[in-house]
């Protein structure tokens, strides 16, 4: 019975919107035949937005201003009426008098719809109660909406819906709104820090003959022109070092790559990376530099270094803490891997302490496996985990002195792992047997391990200056300053199932 009666109601519901679009074209053709139609207008002149009209409305009291945007609401009261009018800023009161704008226009406002777009001329004035508000003499329809919008005290809740109509979701939920405008001025910042600390912004290829840089399995495809496969990028690592090659001394890009990877909370398979490159320092200056900017970019979004996600406060304002990862792992586990000398006492303490590892794994890799484990979960401030095992950074310059391991570290906010970052290995004879090893793993069944990519050799070979390098992902970084759920929730566009 109930499922009977769900049924039906859609079946209703469906009907009703069939009913509202059918009305609302039929008024298009009305509007069409008597020579008015509104999809003809090329432009309007806009003077001011909403939130500029209340906040500057002493300078605006009496003053003409014309506004354009969405008719979210409207009030007929006879020989008057009210409505509201949203742009990018908000929404604005608009009072419609019949004595102001005509009969014919006040005749054609009542027959406007909700959603409608429409262009507004008026007197800057406040209700009695104190609203601020334009007194409407012109009013212009300037783009018919031939479909209703969702219910609108309810908006748009349906999350899939949200996702796939990111329109609607952004005219519907300011919400939604508000934090792709405060992802803008992330990236803004980001941009403005840098160019203050020398750094050239460039780009480079997505379409790539190797995609390397990174462990992630490619996306595929076929270029027919050169009868050549190509693998979309997942990293920006390899061409930014030939730059540093090449002598351009401090370069990052902001861009797009792809990962043929599952989708979760803070996985999308195209996302944004920001990679960076400086020559002349090694990863302690990428670590000064991350901390600084991190703090930037906070106190010029939020206007505070203290993030609040999922209620649980986050300070960029102190020193991040520094920590090896063979001391996390030892402080969150009680596995000390500095005692442990071999494959087989790494397997060992795996099996005790439930550990699953893979037989092609090394002693590097299930320390990794004990860090992920144990550890990311307890890395809520802001912490740099520092010097990997080699076995898992082929790209990365080993520790003079201790060759198992590397200047590498990452950083880590709310659990999550927000930026990558090395002393970067310029030895080309060290890179090639990195490369080496990497293909072993492949054949061994590793679909994520690197391939050797010889012209990036060539360019080591050519000279490349120490080095610092780090990748950041910037909608995670986004997600913690918006205090957003989910990776979708700060990409405009998330990539969806596509429904049958």
């Amino acid at each position: 019975m109930a499922e009977n009666n769900v049924k039906n109601e859609n079946v209703k519901n469906e009907e009703n919107f069939n009913d509202l679009v059918r009305v609302r074209r039929e008024k298009l053709k009305a509007l069409q035949d008597a020579g008015q139609d509104p999809f003809e207008i090329t432009k309007f002149d806009v003077t001011h937005h909403s939130e500029e009209i209340k906040a500057n409305y002493d300078a605006l009291e009496g003053q003409e201003v014309s506004v354009a945007g969405r008719m979210m609401s409207k009030r007929i009261m006879g020989k008057a009426s009210f409505c509201h009018v949203q742009d990018l800023q908000g929404t604005i009161q608009c009072y419609v008098a019949r004595d102001a704008v005509g009969e014919e226009a006040y005749a054609a406002f009542k027959k406007d719809d909700i959603g409608d777009i429409v262009g507004v001329k008026g007197n800057v004035f406040k209700t009695k109660t104190g609203e601020t508000s334009i007194h409407v003499t012109g009013f212009t329809l300037l783009s018919k909406s031939l479909q209703p919008l969702p219910e609108k005290f309810h908006g748009l809740t349906n999350v899939d819906q949200r996702y796939r109509q990111r329109y609607v979701d952004l005219i519907t939920n300011p919400e939604s709104k508000d934090t792709f405008i405060k992802r803008s001025k992330i990236i803004k910042a980001i941009r403005n820090y840098l160019d203050t600390q020398g750094f050239m912004e460039v780009e480079t290829p997505m379409l790539v003959s190797n995609a390397g840089g990174a462990a992630a399995r490619p996306f595929e495809t076929h270029f027919n022109a050169l009868d050549e496969d190509f693998k979309l990028r997942i990293s920006l690592e390899l061409y930014l070092k030939r730059l540093i090659v090449g002598g351009l001394e401090r370069v990052y890009e902001i861009g797009r790559v792809f990962r043929n990877e599952g989708l979760d909370t803070r996985h999308n398979p195209e996302f944004t990376l920001m990679e960076l490159y400086q020559a002349y320092t090694d990863y302690h200056g990428m670590m000064d530099l991350t901390e600084n900017m991190f703090r930037y970019v906070a106190q010029e979004v939020l206007g505070t270094t203290t993030i609040v996600y999922n209620g649980v406060e986050m300070d960029l304002g102190k020193p991040f803490e520094r920590i090896t990862m063979v001391d996390a792992v030892k402080k969150y586990s009680g596995v000390d891997f500095t005692e442990i000398k071999t494959l087989e006492e790494a397997r060992a303490i795996a099996d005790e302490k439930h550990v699953e590892y893979e037989a092609r794994h090394s002693k590097g890799d299930i320390l990794n496996l004990f860090f992920e484990t144990f550890v990311e979960e307890h890395l809520i401030q802001p912490t740099f985990v520092m010097d990997h095992p080699v076995e898992i950074s082929p790209l990365t310059k080993k520790k003079p002195g201790n060759p198992d391991y590397v200047e590498r570290f990452e950083m880590f906010m709310n659990g999550w792992e927000m930026c990558n970052a090395y002393s970067e290995l310029n030895d080309p004879i060290d890179q090639r047997e990195r490369f080496a090893a990497q293909e072993e793993q492949f054949a061994a069944g590793d679909e994520e391990a690197n391939h050797t990519d010889e012209d990036f050799l060539n360019a080591l070979e050519i000279g490349m200056p120490p080095t610092g390098g780090i990748g950041y992902g910037i909608d995670r970084l986004c997600m913690l300053l918006t205090d957003s759920a989910a990776i979708r929730d700060v990409l405009l566009f998330p990539t969806m199932k596509t429904i049958e």
